[in-house]
């Protein structure tokens, strides 16, 4: 089993970065290999709503890092995506790329379990923990929680290892990571598989 572990911040080894790395640590010790992908600070293209992904699996655009995290998530089993707080909202290199990753390659995350983890100075993290978990919901993914909500406080990685609390729940969320997954593979190993979706109706507001 293995779980990615996305970076939306700029900062490579900032909190988002240890945040991140707290998880990878506990979900390593249960036997479930990690891979932290870094965004860096190179430009991510936004969605333009061109469709051209329709059937295809991947984005039109290939001239950035979407197209390869989804290749890696049809082979993952599980996803974090961590981000700072800006303005009380997750990092808009981070929506960017995940509104490209579910339209051109939903697919490879569907029934999959997912957490979301936010660092910030102060405040705005519950609302950017919505934000993120919302991408999760309409892909019928698992949402993982943990002891508390899933966000760690500092505004530099030297502080937020004061956050003995907010570290606790890092751990406590890769364990919750690592027991679903486990359960998930039971399951199919008794033969359980994930459920089809009905797709019969799509309307709008005003018909």
């Amino acid at each position: 089993m293995n779980v990615l572990l996305l970076n939306g911040s700029t900062r490579k080894n900032g909190c988002t970065y240890l945040a991140l790395s707290e998880i990878a640590k506990v979900l390593n010790s249960e036997g479930v290999e990690t891979e932290i992908i870094q965004m860096g600070g190179g430009p991510v293209r936004d969605c333009i709503g061109c469709n051209g992904c329709a059937g295809k699996g991947q984005c039109v655009f290939g001239d950035d890092m979407v197209n390869e995290i989804i290749a890696k998530a049809k082979e993952a089993d599980g996803f974090v995506f961590g981000s700072p707080v800006y303005y009380a909202h997750p990092s808009g290199q981070i929506l960017s790329l995940l509104d490209r990753l579910f339209y051109a390659g939903g697919s490879a995350f569907t029934h999959k379990p997912g957490a979301a983890v936010v660092t910030a100075r102060r405040a705005g993290t519950t609302a950017s923990l919505d934000v993120l978990n919302k991408y999760m919901t309409e892909a019928q993914m698992p949402v993982v929680t943990s002891t508390y909500w899933n966000m760690v406080f500092g505004p530099a990685p030297e502080l937020v290892e004061q956050d003995k609390e907010g570290l606790q729940t890092m751990r406590n969320l890769g364990r919750n990571m690592a027991w679903l997954l486990g359960c998930i593979e039971a399951g199919r190993q008794q033969g359980r598989i994930p459920p089809q979706a009905e797709r019969a109706h799509w309307t709008n507001f005003n018909r």
